[in-house]
């Protein structure tokens, strides 16, 4: 569990990050564009009480629009969360240490798969069979 900064202006970047990534992630994954404060509450985890203190925050600074009971990511806030959603898993995203990128050969049929396989093999061992 990450701790919450101590000062007001930490916090509040803290906070801003955490509720924009968390309701990128769920518009993305198509539970709603809408959510409640009580449904982000379980996605953030126990410390989220704290953290919902700044939802009206976010909406004061054009990141959330509110409806009734309800938050939704604004057009800038889409931004910002989708922009920290892919720095935090930027790791996990990008290919492994001798893994192909998006646009190599091998995702286009078995036979260049096979071969750029072999290439990378052949490559770890030190040579090329090129």
């Amino acid at each position: 569990m990450t701790v919450e900064p101590k000062t007001d202006a930490l916090r509040r970047l803290y906070w801003r990050e955490e509720i924009l990534q968390v309701m990128f992630w769920i518009q993305g994954e198509g539970f709603g564009d809408e959510v409640s404060p009580e449904l982000l509450s379980r996605f953030l985890g126990v410390e989220a009480d704290r953290g919902l203190l700044y939802l009206d925050r976010l909406v004061d600074d054009k990141y959330l629009t509110r409806s009734d009971r309800l938050y939704a990511l604004s057009p800038m806030g889409r931004e910002e969360g989708g922009r920290i959603f892919a720095n935090e898993f930027a790791e996990l995203t990008q290919p492994n240490h001798g893994e192909c990128g998006p646009t190599c050969w091998c995702h286009q049929s078995p036979d260049e798969a096979e071969s750029c396989q072999a290439d990378r093999a052949a490559a770890a061992k030190g040579h090329d069979h090129t």
